[in-house]
């Protein structure tokens, strides 16, 4: 009797590009929340560090929150694909598997404008210093990820990205 493999699926990805994330790039990274927090507080409000303690989980909510829902929107299946890493350069809620590019930069220009219009609601009614944190911590979020998408190829709709803790892979099936 002959095994069949009727219920496997093979995938075959050719690599195309990959971008390498330099440990100093991301030791520079690590260091911009902390002269945020410094400069904040010396020019804007002495109470900087306590908005910025407060905006990071704000932030990482919001993120959370339009992440999901655009992958849910779209159809996406999320469990035991995405993750939320506290791990630089990915911070936030990231891919946990190969994610077509397409859908991925979809999921960060959404995150990138609900999360600035929800930044822009606070400038009303909170303090400046915590209305900079907000804006600061989403855009510090965001900016490995737009760096990844410009690096790997933007415009790619059906390659496939591959985020590592060291690197980025884009891939083609």
């Amino acid at each position: 009797m002959e095994p069949t493999n009727k219920g496997a699926t093979f995938y075959h990805y050719k690599l195309l590009k990959k971008t390498v994330i330099h440990p100093y790039a991301l030791r520079i990274y690590a260091a911009l929340p902390i002269l945020f927090v410094v400069l904040d507080s010396v020019f804007v409000s002495p109470a900087g560090l306590f908005y910025f303690v407060i905006a990071v989980p704000v932030i990482l909510w919001i993120q959370y929150v339009v992440s999901r829902s655009v992958l849910l929107i779209a159809g996406y299946p999320i469990a035991k694909r995405w993750r939320n890493s506290f791990k630089l350069p990915w911070p936030g809620f990231m891919p946990d598997q190969y994610i077509s590019c397409g859908l991925f930069r979809k999921v960060q220009l959404h995150n990138f404008w609900i999360g600035l219009s929800f930044t822009a609601l606070f400038i009303i009614w909170s303090p400046p210093a915590f209305t900079l944190s907000l804006a600061f911590m989403h855009l510090w979020l965001l900016a490995p990820r737009f760096y990844a998408l410009v690096r790997t190829g933007w415009r790619r709709q059906d390659d496939m990205l591959k985020f590592n803790p060291t690197d980025v892979s884009c891939y083609s099936q």
